[in-house]
């Protein structure tokens, strides 16, 4: 067993996640076509290597990823796994799998957004459906940040908090689903969420990585205070912290700006210098806050998938982490691997189960 499947809960709750989990974004066809029995083995291959916690979405391909990561699974036994899906967006048919977006030969479907009360009811359904279950462990309510709705996002996030996570509390109460939250792009709306709801979970994507770690200030001290479980997505800030600072290399899907690009460079030089990899450094520090219960990786093939447990499971002498800090690359309280001695005390006590 290596350290990227052990086993941490999730904040407060009794749910046991990788530390390490899978991202279901990839075997929706995100940004590049998959064939079915290619999607299957990776899936396959990230049970193999420890994973126990999957995670998927609606919005992967109009239902294409949901249907795909349900097939997978069915193989294993139900309980022997976390699976999380997301609400915000139903899907009506339109009879065409044209490129969509990022997204390559989706499903026939395209996505309605709906935070209602019932809209979040009808969605739980219809993801059943599609992924062959009768139960997820984690729901989150997806993208209600500006990213994604531009001017009108404090009018869904209202609608989201005020009608949609209702529908998720008493689902919670029902105990049809475990653990209930937001999955967001954006640190100061997931601060929003949490301040305003019963969440017992966020998955932020791309906001604390090598790049950035403003959640540090407000939002991480915040989940540790009520015991909320932090998972987090790109952590490669969408490649560039995989790849370096390469020609095509891109931050939040978009061309990296040049002082961001300096800044990988600076990184990854100090990181070579003990012959550490840039990709193993960012999986790594993600991974270190206390907060952190698990790091949502996707990977389009096996091979992408063995390569990030084993970035993961390096060894990386602390003087890493120390001169980053001295060159200010890191901030002095961020979290690190060889710097977190009462991490695995505060883990147990967010989770009620010491």
């Amino acid at each position: 067993m290596t350290r990227a499947v052990d086993l941490r809960p999730l904040g407060r709750t009794a749910l046991p996640v990788s530390a390490m989990s899978f991202g279901g974004s990839p075997i929706g066809n995100f940004q590049r076509e998959v064939a079915d029995e290619a999607a299957a083995a990776v899936v396959r291959q990230a049970w193999d290597l420890g994973m126990r916690y999957f995670d998927t979405s609606p919005l992967y391909g109009f239902g294409l990823g949901e249907y795909r990561l349900g097939a997978a699974l069915l193989r294993y036994p139900r309980d022997h796994y976390v699976l999380s899906t997301k609400v915000g967006r139903l899907l009506r048919g339109t009879g065409s799998r044209a490129d969509s977006g990022p997204w390559r030969s989706p499903a026939p479907f395209a996505p309605v957004y709906d935070y209602s009360y019932d809209g979040v009811l009808r969605s739980v359904e219809e993801s059943l459906a599609r992924m062959g279950t009768d139960r997820v462990d984690i729901l989150l309510v997806h993208d209600v940040d500006r990213r994604t709705h531009g001017e009108q996002q404090p009018c869904m996030f209202r609608l989201a908090v005020d009608h949609g996570f209702k529908a998720l509390e008493r689902l919670r109460q029902e105990k049809v689903v475990t653990a209930i939250g937001f999955g967001l792009n954006e640190a100061d709306v997931c601060l929003d969420a949490v301040r305003q709801t019963d969440a017992d979970c966020v998955l932020l994507a791309g906001r604390y990585t090598l790049l950035e770690q403003d959640p540090l200030d407000d939002l991480f001290p915040l989940c540790l205070e009520r015991g909320v479980g932090v998972i987090l997505g790109g952590v490669f800030n969408s490649g560039v912290l995989a790849t370096g600072a390469v020609a095509g290399a891109t931050f939040d899907y978009s061309a990296v700006p040049p002082e961001l690009a300096q800044r990988v460079r600076r990184i990854e030089s100090a990181c070579a210098a003990y012959g550490v990899p840039l990709a193993a450094a960012a999986l790594q520090f993600a991974a270190a806050h206390p907060a952190v219960s698990s790091i949502c990786v996707g990977a389009h093939t096996t091979e992408q998938l063995i390569s990030n447990v084993e970035m993961f499971d390096m060894d990386i002498p602390a003087a890493v982490w120390d001169r980053l800090r001295e060159i200010a690359l890191i901030r002095d309280d961020a979290p690190t691997p060889c710097k977190q001695p009462t991490q695995e005390d505060q883990w147990t006590e967010n989770s009620g189960l010491s």
